[in-house]
């Protein structure tokens, strides 16, 4: 008989936010697949707590992933801790959960904390309608393509940011969305010094232009509000697709490539390359 897979939140911050639940799920199964032992083995002390744990991170996942599921074959239980938060999102227990269902075990998801959610609830910025990014990319040009392509996303979006890329995240996002947009910047949630620096972009980068940056961040940017009359229906398209509807459209293919690196801020043989196969 095969074992469960258990997701199970651990606190963000303050230890009190975890559940009922999941604390006697960890004091119930085989195993605990933590994504750093050392940081898990704290919390398990402070609840009592005394399991056999495995690392299961990013470096690690494929080798012990496959572990993990031989593992739950043989009918053990493991519970998937993430460092905080929910596993799963913006860490590689996604990963495990994807290789359990495709070996038919059986996943069940506890819920309980994620930073996100209470980011965007104490934000006061619109929660109706929301898209969450996640980590921006770490390549300042594929960031800024990343943020290019959520110019005009009328939801809210929420990013995660470190503290040594905050003030370059910042900037980058005001350059793309302008300085006018609204922004909540929330640090270190459920912790001593959770702080919510709700403003504008201006102010935001005028608040952490001489501020020493600590603290983990969620980013809560309020969506577009113009008029959808002005919103360009081909920058969801990807660079080939685009040129490729400009071609269709009777401009020649080095014209659609200029128009391209144009409208797009890019170099003409950054374009080139992304349609190097295109037929003339």
């Amino acid at each position: 008989m095969k074992g469960t897979l258990y997701i199970c939140p651990t606190p963000i911050g303050n230890l009190e936010d975890i559940t009922i639940r999941t604390i006697n799920t960890l004091k119930s199964v085989d195993l605990i697949a933590a994504e750093d032992t050392r940081h898990t083995i704290k919390l398990l002390n402070h609840l009592g707590i005394s399991k056999p744990l495995i690392s299961y991170h990013e470096h690690n996942k494929y080798t012990q992933g496959e572990n993990i599921i031989n593992k739950l074959l043989n009918g053990e239980n493991v519970a998937l801790v993430s460092d905080a938060g929910m596993p799963g999102i913006s860490d590689p227990g996604e990963d495990l959960i994807k290789l359990s269902i495709q070996n038919d075990i059986n996943v069940i998801v506890l819920p309980g904390p994620s930073a996100f959610v209470n980011a965007l609830v104490g934000s006061g910025i619109s929660t109706s309608k929301f898209v969450f990014e996640g980590f921006l990319e770490r390549d300042k040009s594929s960031r800024k393509k990343q943020l290019e392509k959520l110019k005009y996303e009328q939801r809210t979006i929420i990013f995660y940011e470190s503290p040594h890329r905050l003030k370059s995240t910042l900037e980058d996002i005001a350059k793309t969305f302008g300085e006018d947009r609204n922004i909540a910047i929330c640090r270190e949630l459920t912790k001593k010094y959770e702080e919510y620096i709700r403003s504008d972009l201006k102010t935001a980068l005028e608040i952490f232009s001489d501020r020493q940056v600590k603290g983990e961040f969620v980013l809560v940017l309020e969506g577009f509000k113009g008029e959808k009359e002005e919103i360009n229906i081909y920058e969801n398209l990807s660079i080939k697709e685009y040129v490729v509807k400009l071609m269709n459209d009777g401009i020649r293919k080095k014209d659609a490539i200029k128009q391209v690196a144009k409208e797009r801020n890019l170099p003409k043989n950054e374009v080139y390359k992304e349609v190097l196969d295109i037929e003339k």
